[in-house]
């Protein structure tokens, strides 16, 4: 399905981008369009990789006419750009409604105008039941994912969009255990906000496989969840200690803005609509219009379920979080060079 198509990966700089380049360098795709406003990055990678199928663009999903000529072409779209830390967006959330809302319309615009055959928009446990400004606008982007699915030009082009949601990407950039390992290195105290907080655990190659298995199984307005097991904050500060033989303290400095104490991949009303697909849940989009009483239903379908969050998965110990950390490359590559 690859053979000479073009990708575009938006955001493509990121820990995502460069998690796909790994995994599709060597297929049969023609080009892979890297589209970011981070020049720097982009040069970094050109020099990393030294691959003439990538085609770096220098760009802003917030400008359509940027993200609308860098589309002309396009086979197949990730969508990974975005503001992504919840405090940030917290003090400044008119910057996340710009990037997160109104630059997904625009690549999504961009896509149907361009028509693209499937694209996949990468979003977050915190777009359920969402509390924090982060959260808030990737839930309206899924939105908007599920209403471009809808178009009649995506639709009468035989277009798929679909969505993804993710739990803590593992040693993603911002996250904790990048800081957790510098906080150890430097022999300061490990700063938890609350001990008893549970995220979910996936590493970055979890994330490509989510995307593909959307990518491959997905009908149009599809949202995609892998089922993730999940760890407290402060298991997860043990377990690199332990990784680390190290002797930091733990200080515990209260929770950050628009923090849960536990996240959710599937709301009550979704998983009792799922399709449970072994390694992950399919929730279809609702692709009724606004003539409800053409769907009347009296089979008595149930509108809620268990929700599937952090605190209802496995929960992984101590020994189980290491094993799980020494297959990310990440940890490795810290540990060798903290035990050099």
């Amino acid at each position: 399905m690859f053979k000479d198509k073009v990708l575009l990966i938006t955001g493509g700089t990121g820990s995502f981008g460069n998690a796909v380049l790994e995994k599709f360098l060597g297929s049969d795709l023609r080009e892979i369009r890297i589209f970011s406003r981070d020049e720097k990055k982009q040069e970094d990678m050109r020099i990393n990789y030294k691959n003439d199928k990538l085609n770096f663009i220098v760009g802003d999903i917030r400008d359509f006419n940027s993200i609308n000529k860098a589309m002309k072409g396009v086979d197949y779209l990730f969508h990974a750009a975005a503001l992504k830390q919840v405090p940030s967006c917290e003090f400044y959330p008119m910057q996340a409604i710009q990037t997160n809302i109104l630059g997904a319309e625009n690549v999504l615009e961009a896509a149907a105008q361009n028509n693209v055959k499937k694209a996949v928009v990468l979003s977050t446990d915190k777009a359920v039941y969402p509390i924090n400004t982060m959260g808030m606008t990737k839930a309206l982007m899924e939105k908007l994912a599920i209403s471009k699915a809808r178009d009649t030009r995506v639709q009468e082009n035989n277009g798929v969009i679909c969505s993804t949601r993710y739990g803590n990407v593992m040693a993603s950039r911002g996250s904790i255990i990048p800081l957790f390992i510098k906080q150890i290195k430097e022999e300061k105290n490990l700063t938890i906000t609350n001990p008893n907080m549970t995220r979910f655990m996936m590493s970055l190659t979890d994330s490509v496989d989510l995307v593909m298995f959307a990518f491959k199984n997905a009908n149009p307005g599809d949202i995609f969840v892998q089922k993730s097991p999940a760890a407290t904050v402060l298991t997860l500060a043990k377990a690199l200690k332990e990784l680390f033989h190290a002797n930091n303290e733990i200080s515990i400095i209260g929770a950050r803005h628009g923090e849960k104490m536990f996240e959710t991949l599937c709301s009550k009303e979704e998983i009792s609509k799922s399709e449970n697909m072994e390694k992950y849940y399919r929730v279809p989009a609702d692709m009724r219009d606004l003539n409800y009483t053409k769907y009347v239903q009296s089979d008595g379908t149930k509108l809620q379920g268990d929700e599937y969050n952090s605190d209802n998965t496995k929960q992984l110990n101590v020994k189980e979080l290491k094993e799980l950390l020494l297959t990310i490359d990440y940890v490795k590559r810290e540990l060798e060079e903290y035990e050099a």
